[in-house]
């Protein structure tokens, strides 16, 4: 399972780099995978500000819908707008092409509470 060493995670499996203060958010390989073939994205957030653990949007597979929530708050900035018609990025390159949102985050301490790839790797049992 595949859980890159330089982003931090969330117990609900969103992945999160940071530059600067402009945060990228996205799932992880292993939620992308338990969740199956993804057919849409929607993010409704677009220029709102959110806190933390709000849901930002939906992630749609052919068997389910699940919420994204929202890793650090933050001003959404940017949605990946390839995904409406590529939503199958999530599932073959969920750590690039398959980014879901940019944050201008409000608060940098809370990327200290955000999971490294040991906690989340042991979290998820790879």
């Amino acid at each position: 399972m595949m859980v890159p060493n330089n982003l931090k995670y969330t117990k609900d499996h969103e992945w999160v780099s940071i530059d600067g203060d402009v945060a990228t958010v996205g799932i992880t390989h292993f939620a992308q995978s338990e969740l199956g073939d993804i057919v849409y994205v929607e993010v409704e957030t677009l220029d709102q500000t959110l806190e933390k653990d709000e849901v930002f949007g939906t992630v749609e597979a052919v068997k389910t819908v699940s919420d994204l929530f929202l890793p650090l708050s933050g001003e959404i900035i940017e949605f990946n707008e390839d995904l409406e018609s590529n939503p199958e990025n999530v599932n073959s390159d969920p750590y690039g092409k398959g980014w879901m949102v940019k944050i201008k985050v409000s608060d940098l301490s809370q990327w200290d509470d955000l999971l490294d790839n040991e906690a989340y790797s042991s979290l998820i049992g790879a």
